[in-house]
């Protein structure tokens, strides 16, 4: 099986849609955490959410006048389909040299083989002065069946993605937790991944068509997301689950 076809038959992947954000409270508390620190930092004339599933941070950020979306699957790009989205690998990307002032690629990296040759790619169709937000796994150490069912090659040290785009000259700007110790429930859903995405496509239908559950869903993803991003601004950086990191092209 190709890595296209892994994904495009991935349901965890390939069923994402925009409604994400109101459903999962992770994506809801990551999301929420990353609009702080890039949603208002200034405006952006070019920008591109590299594998960006169904559910792209992008498509929400109002700071950006020209968006394009990127994924390695076909079906969650339907999403945008009035944006002309296009479909490939990260490490041989379609776009010219010095295209965008902002690139994305959030819980992506680990899913490439070859993450070298993805952060050059980052590199060359960034502006210079444009900036790269990362997100990914952190610490091998929790590598886990989990990981391997979703297609994680591995989980990353904070030293580790330094000093990969460094490597390329990127400057460091700033990093953060994503994820603390509440996400290590996720944990959970690697003792019966079946029933996992069976339950995750019978939520989004649920949620679809049933107004009262959506309305008590809300809440409760509103309040799983705040306790997510206070455990994730006061658990020590060097256990959390999910890391963030910025960067500067030189």
């Amino acid at each position: 099986m190709s890595l296209k076809e892994f994904y495009d038959h991935h349901k965890n992947f390939s069923a994402r849609n925009l409604s994400e954000y109101d459903l999962s409270p992770g994506i809801r508390c990551k999301f929420d955490l990353l609009i702080k620190i890039i949603g208002n930092s200034r405006t952006f004339k070019n920008a591109i959410d590299l594998g960006c599933s169904g559910n792209s941070l992008l498509y929400i950020l109002e700071n950006v006048q020209n968006k394009s979306y990127y994924d390695i699957s076909a079906l969650p790009l339907k999403q945008y389909s009035k944006q002309n989205p296009l479909c490939g690998d990260i490490v041989k990307l379609p776009y010219k040299n010095n295209t965008f002032d902002l690139v994305l690629a959030l819980d992506v990296l680990e899913h490439v083989k070859n993450d070298d040759l993805a952060i050059s790619e980052i590199k060359r169709i960034l502006t210079q002065g444009g900036f790269a937000v990362i997100t990914v796994p952190h610490k091998m150490k929790y590598y886990s069946k989990q990981d391997k069912i979703i297609g994680h090659y591995r989980r990353y040290e904070i030293e580790q993605i330094l000093g990969l785009f460094q490597r390329y000259n990127f400057k460091y700007l700033k990093h953060f937790g994503v994820y603390g110790i509440l996400m290590k429930m996720s944990l959970l859903q690697s003792i019966n991944p079946k029933k996992t995405e069976k339950n995750l496509i019978n939520l989004r239908n649920k949620y679809r068509s049933n107004l009262i559950f959506r309305k008590i869903w809300n809440l409760f993803v509103k309040l799983s997301s705040t306790l997510m991003k206070i455990d994730a601004k006061y658990y020590s950086p060097k256990r959390m689950m999910n890391m963030a990191f910025i960067f500067l092209k030189l």
